[in-house]
């Protein structure tokens, strides 16, 4: 994933909604959302290279109500990026197909962390989301719960001002505001309006590849958004994800 907006804990019976584009390689292999015959309880995306997931949704027991939800971007740094590290996916997979907390899940991965390449996770569950980053040790949010509130996540820490996650923040905040339905919220995910030079971070990939990259629809001959998705837990059913292929 390169780009998730989500409210947390704004309105009730939903404290979790979720807005986010996955980035990635077209030719990398991968699965639509569906539910895991190996681990029914789970609904995601499946990385057919390494293994695990982008972003998911799990049942409680029962499959009534509440569930559990993960998702991961990268942290760009491609100075500090190891072919040999760990996927990064497996961090989702895990957490989704476990029953402790998510704050015991984020003591548990706290020291291993180190192996895998820079990275955001968010764990949670209908009490309590957290964002964790193995790059952002004196954040103070890094494995904390977090407040309520409307957050942006792209490749760099938590609301990190990058133009698309400001973008997507305040445009988020007015479509929850007017109570869109699920077509906007597409529609705002869809934009590849470009972010100005002026307001382009320095990642390391060059001009070119900061532009390319800059959109919140990000389009190149390679590589791009490949699908945008929604999310939502609730107190009072299971957990709904509706994700949607752009290619």
């Amino acid at each position: 994933m390169c780009l998730i907006v989500f409210a947390w804990k704004l309105f009730s019976p939903a404290p979790l909604f979720v807005a986010a584009n996955r980035d990635e390689f077209y030719a990398r292999p991968t699965e639509a959302a569906h539910r895991w015959k190996d681990s029914p309880s789970v609904f995601a995306g499946r990385d057919l290279q390494h293994g695990g997931t982008w972003m998911g949704v799990s049942q409680t027991h029962d499959g009534l109500s509440g569930g559990r939800f993960a998702a991961i971007t990268n942290f760009r740094d491609p100075q500090r990026t190891r072919q040999s590290a760990p996927t990064r996916g497996k961090l989702v997979s895990d957490f989704l197909e476990s029953d402790i907390s998510p704050q015991e899940y984020i003591e548990k991965i706290r020291a291993p962390s180190r192996q895998f390449n820079g990275f955001n996770l968010l764990v949670g569950d209908c009490s309590t989301l957290i964002w964790f980053s193995n790059y952002g040790e004196a954040h103070p949010r890094n494995g904390q719960p977090l407040s309520p509130g409307i957050y942006g996540l792209s490749n760099a820490l938590l609301d990190n001002p990058w133009h698309k996650v400001v973008r997507a923040r305040a445009q988020f905040a007015s479509l929850l505001a007017q109570h869109a339905p699920a077509d906007a919220y597409f529609e705002m995910l869809s934009d590849t309006a470009p972010a100005p030079d002026a307001l382009l971070p320095n990642t390391g990939v060059g001009l070119q590849w900061e532009r390319i990259l800059s959109p919140m629809c990000v389009v190149s001959p390679q590589y791009g958004t490949r699908a945008s998705t929604l999310v939502q837990l609730r107190t009072d059913e299971p957990p709904v994800l509706n994700e949607r292929l752009v290619r």
